[in-house]
């Protein structure tokens, strides 16, 4: 195999869940010099399948011919069609799976686009599960029939699942095991495993300054290191207000994720009493 070659796939692909920590863990298989990761996620698998295969490796030929060549697309664990579409392209692709607390996940999700101004500001409105307008929220914690459904398209040693809290909790040691199932001696940078990627706490322009803003986005991104751009930018970008996650919600997100994570107790075999219990309401959305 040589470098630049169109027939480079995949030996490993991050598929989610989303918002449990799957940028921090790309992020770090990124500094390895071994590993190649394009930087967008492709979601070829979700929702970009149409395009087909020549396109998709074609987002791998700037890998080095010595690299294990990866991808991240964090949607991939909720599709329908996903586990199976990679089975029948990749059947011996090692998958890595995170997993949070789902109703934290579910809130982080909602406080995401209302960052970006595509929800409005009840997160009842979207989180309760009883009468949530949008499903994303509340389908993709539903971890014990999306890995399910993997399970019954590949062998279970292929499937690498890690938590949330053992990237919070040890960095370090989650980056070996990872590193490990997809068969490369690990890269470990101290600096780099502190940096959580979340921008969730970054300042951020008003909404209508952004959407003012955005048919020049391109035109001065080559300005954003310098001086004046900072200045301008640092006086009308603010923390964000997100709209709080009420203890009644977070009950009523626990219930319905109650059977869900009963079952993936057993499916992955690890105790997972700090998320079966309810606790308060956050606080981030991390």
């Amino acid at each position: 195999m040589i470098e630049g070659s169109v027939d480079r796939m995949p030996g490993f692909i991050i598929i989610g869940a989303m918002k449990a920590a799957t940028t921090w863990i790309a992020h770090q298989l990124r500094q390895h010099p071994g590993i190649f990761l394009p930087g967008p996620e492709p979601h070829y698998f979700s929702t970009e399948f149409e395009r087909g295969s020549q396109w998709y490796s074609g987002l791998f030929r700037a890998a080095g011919a010595s690299q294990i060549v990866g991808e991240k697309s964090a949607d991939y664990l909720s599709h329908p069609q996903a586990a199976q579409r990679i089975a029948a392209m990749l059947p011996d692709a090692r998958l890595i799976v995170q997993l949070r607390n789902p109703v934290d996940r579910a809130y982080s999700d909602y406080c995401m686009l209302f960052r970006r101004g595509s929800v409005s500001g009840d997160p009842g409105r979207y989180l309760n599960p009883g009468t949530s307008e949008n499903l994303r929220f509340l389908e993709n914690g539903r971890y014990a029939t999306h890995i399910a459904r993997y399970l019954g398209n590949i062998p279970r040693e292929q499937l690498k699942i890690i938590l949330h809290d053992d990237v919070r909790g040890s960095p370090e040691q989650t980056l070996r095991d990872v590193s490990t199932h997809i068969g490369i001696e690990p890269w470990i940078v101290a600096e780099n495993l502190a940096d959580r990627k979340n921008d969730s706490e970054t300042p951020l322009l008003p909404l209508g300054v952004r959407r003012l803003a955005r048919p020049f986005k391109q035109a001065v991104r080559r300005h954003r290191d310098e001086l004046w751009f900072k200045t301008i930018r640092g006086a009308l970008a603010h923390p964000v207000q997100y709209p709080p996650l009420s203890d009644d919600l977070r009950a009523r997100l626990h219930d319905f994720y109650l059977p869900e994570l009963e079952t993936l107790q057993s499916m992955i075999g690890r105790d997972l009493k700090c998320w079966t219990q309810a606790r308060p309401a956050a606080t981030m959305p991390g």
